[in-house]
């Protein structure tokens, strides 16, 4: 079997995206889209299929493209796939699909499926105006509370279905994580916007400004729909819980990344402030972290992102890792914050101390552990901290009947289904915080269990 290796994304020159906030990644050209494509054998079991968490027929929509019928391509990703333009951009496929291609080892690794799948959503964005309609005939009304990948998913499903969708959304605009979280350099704001008025076309409402616990109840929904929907992310951050940490220019990564991103605070004309930190250190090493990192580059700083294991350990994309470090952050690696210091309020400098890597831990890997006598200060007027997250409590704490798990996600079937008789759930509110794919594929589950079960009874009588 011929080897033929992968073909590269082309990106943005690093001296020039420094400077900017547009897409680093600009996409295959048709012509290196139908040569990455060629080299899909077209598996008979479909390997591939099987790391998919929506299920999209992989080798169907690269086998159209390798004809030249790129509508007949999107149509069939669409068929599993309500987001296909995000996927294609922030799915780890080195970890789902693309780690079970048979060309991954000797063949010139996996075939570029998530960028496949990005060239062809991205046509159909700019081609297909047509959008999908469906008719409500399902007999039945859904909320759903949140407007991230899971409820969009969980939505757009619903409404193929017939049902009569409104989604609630906290914030002013509907995307949760994929509009406040992911810097605009990997994922472009008026793409999300475009991909939810597919969504939208299919006749789900968005109400947006209305917090589920707070200016809207549960049981209200419950009284007033036929089942409930809770998609509401985790959106807690967590802390280092060290001294200083509450100190001026001290950001949690959730507050950093939505000023810049939602706010737009990167824009000097913008309301919402952010700091422009000479020298920012960011703890932490996922996806977040590098985010956060690469954010603060662009917006002029030096950064240096501290983390406790060394790189084998770090848990973000490699691709993002490497493009952090193309684009000058300096990793510190095992190292670990004592203290935050400072000096009138402000942040002025941070305590770290050596760590060494010991004997694996639960996950399996090595626990770190401090080097004694090993400590030092660093100069720095910021701090982001990316440490994870966590469910919000809203939910929770205002309707105390659902049952919930000790680290505070809301407890569920596999298919969703909370305690509560029409109550269901998915993505980051019940796994806690995970991938944008692994919250879609959630939600289409329990939207599956939402149609399954009105259609046996388990719904508000009439």
């Amino acid at each position: 079997m011929e080897v033929i290796n992968r073909h590269k994304m082309p990106t943005q020159p690093c001296d020039v995206r420094i400077c900017n906030f547009d897409e680093v990644a600009l996409g295959y050209t048709a012509d290196l889209a139908q040569k990455e494509a060629d080299r899909c054998l077209n598996c008979k079991n479909a390997p591939c299929m099987k790391g998919c968490p929506v299920g999209v027929r992989i080798p169907d929509f690269i086998a159209a493209l390798k004809v030249g019928d790129i509508r007949r391509s999107a149509d069939i990703l669409h068929e599993d796939n309500n987001l296909p333009a995000i996927c294609g951009r922030v799915c780890p496929q080195e970890n789902q699909c693309e780690k079970l291609c048979v060309r991954r080892e000797k063949l010139g690794g996996a075939v570029a499926i998530g960028n496949l799948e990005r060239y062809v959503a991205d046509w159909s964005l700019k081609n297909d105006t047509a959008k999908e309609k469906c008719s409500c005939n399902a007999n039945i009304s859904v909320a759903v509370v949140g407007s991230g990948p899971a409820s969009l998913s969980c939505a757009a499903d619903l409404a193929r279905a017939g049902a009569s969708v409104t989604i609630y959304e906290a914030l002013h605009q509907p995307g949760g994580v994929l509009v406040y979280g992911i810097p605009e350099f990997r994922l472009p704001k008026k793409l999300v916007s475009e991909e939810i008025d597919r969504i939208k076309a299919l006749g789900v409402n968005i109400v947006t400004n209305v917090v589920v616990g707070k200016t809207l109840y549960i049981d209200e929904l419950l009284d007033a729909y036929d089942a409930v929907f809770i998609g509401s992310g985790a959106g807690l951050p967590s802390f280092l819980r060290i001294k200083g940490e509450g100190l001026g220019g001290v950001y949690s990564a959730n507050e950093y990344l939505t000023r810049v991103n939602l706010m737009k605070a990167y824009d000097k004309n913008a309301v919402t402030p952010i700091i422009r930190a000479g020298k920012m250190v960011v703890v932490g090493a996922g996806n977040v972290a590098m985010d956060s990192a690469r954010t603060a580059r662009r917006l002029g700083a030096e950064v240096h992102l501290v983390y406790r294991r060394s790189r084998a350990e770090m848990p973000a994309r490699l691709e993002e890792i490497e493009h952090a470090e193309e684009e000058g952050v300096i990793f510190d690696l095992l190292t670990n914050p004592v203290e935050i210091l400072g000096k009138d309020g402000r942040v002025v400098g941070m305590r770290l101390i050596k760590m060494e890597l010991g004997e694996p831990d639960a996950s399996g890997r090595r626990s770190p552990k401090a080097v004694p006598g090993s400590e030092y200060e660093i100069e720095c007027d910021g701090v982001v901290v990316a440490l994870g997250t966590t469910p919000n409590p809203i939910i929770k704490d205002s309707f105390p009947l659902l049952g919930t798990t000790v680290k505070g996600t809301i407890a569920a079937d596999e298919c969703g289904r909370t305690n509560i008789d029409r109550m269901y759930t998915g993505g980051d509110a019940m796994t806690g915080a995970a991938t944008v794919i692994l919250a879609m594929g959630a939600g289409k589950r329990a939207a599956a269990a939402i149609i399954e079960d009105a259609k046996s009874g388990r719904r508000k009588n009439s």
